[in-house]
């Protein structure tokens, strides 16, 4: 079957050849760990049951995670191999388990889970670049929308991620994730179950940073769960930009947080700037944790 599953629609057949994501049929994972570093209610004491998957179809000039996503490192593993590890960190008592970039192997993720749904959440981690109809077919599969909404212009989506459609494409599969899991649900101070829109604030982009949090609030109202992510930290191509090679100044993110309590969004995850920081990236020389 020829590959359509993301906006890109490159329509190869991955088993001999490969898209713009460059992934191939086979699941390729990075590493799988125990993550403590993501939101309050998806990592809680216990960990987040991450798996980080190789590739992707953005191209992020700054990505933080370029090893994986543009260099494709990484392990190929099995379907039985994929299911052992979300047993696994099952076991070691992870709160969920956390898909991080899976787009590109959603049709071999629903496979494994349609043979072993774990009794924990499963977290779609996501950059928001995603088809509609293909996060329409994760209902009752998935639990938590864990998603990136990064750009509501369509020349900074082409010049930072090669994506001049992203806004319009990420509106409609937020839409669509909200629509599978309409409601939220907390337990024990965890989710269980609903949608998280994170979004992570650009040096010298604070208008984009409004426009985004306005479309939220005018789609989704004040109690939708979002995060606003201060951790921008010039890696890979940003490193030779001008405009994005350096963190944020504190004027800019604060400008971002007033704008959050202006509109009035009643739960708000807000990051720390010292998280703008290469310690915080996972060591992907590793495959485990």
């Amino acid at each position: 079957m020829n590959c359509n599953i993301c906006p890109r629609k490159c329509n190869v057949d991955r088993k001999v050849n490969i898209g713009f994501c460059k992934a191939s049929n086979d699941i390729k994972v990075a590493k799988y760990m125990l993550h403590f570093w993501e939101e309050p209610i998806i990592s809680g004491d216990n960990g987040s049951g991450a798996i980080f998957f190789s590739h992707c179809n953005l191209k992020c000039v700054y990505c933080q995670n370029y090893k994986i996503s543009s260099e494709g490192q990484g392990k190929i593993i099995t379907q039985e191999q994929f299911i052992d590890i979300i047993k696994e960190l099952e076991q070691l008592g992870a709160n969920n388990i956390n898909l991080v970039s899976p787009t590109h192997y959603t049709y071999q993720i629903i496979e494994a889970l349609k043979k072993y749904k774990p009794k924990i959440p499963i977290v779609w981690n996501s950059s928001g670049y995603e088809d509609d109809l293909t996060i329409k077919n994760l209902k009752n599969l998935v639990d938590i929308y864990l998603v990136d909404m990064k750009y509501m212009d369509n020349n900074l989506a082409f010049n930072l991620s090669k994506a001049e459609d992203y806004p319009e494409v990420c509106k409609k599969a937020i839409l669509q994730m909200r629509e599978n899991q309409p409601k939220d649900i907390i337990k024990n101070g965890i989710m269980q179950k609903g949608v998280i829109i994170r979004h992570l604030v650009l040096p010298n982009e604070i208008e984009n940073s409004f426009k985004v949090l306005d479309w939220i609030y005018e789609n989704f109202g004040e109690n939708i769960f979002i995060s606003i992510m201060g951790q921008y930290t010039p890696c890979y191509q940003a490193i030779n930009m001008q405009k994005y090679n350096r963190v944020l100044k504190p004027i800019e993110y604060k400008r971002v947080i007033n704008h959050v309590k202006l509109l009035g969004f009643n739960n708000g995850f807000f990051q720390e700037l010292d998280s703008a920081n290469s310690c915080y990236i996972p060591n992907f020389d590793k495959f485990k944790d």
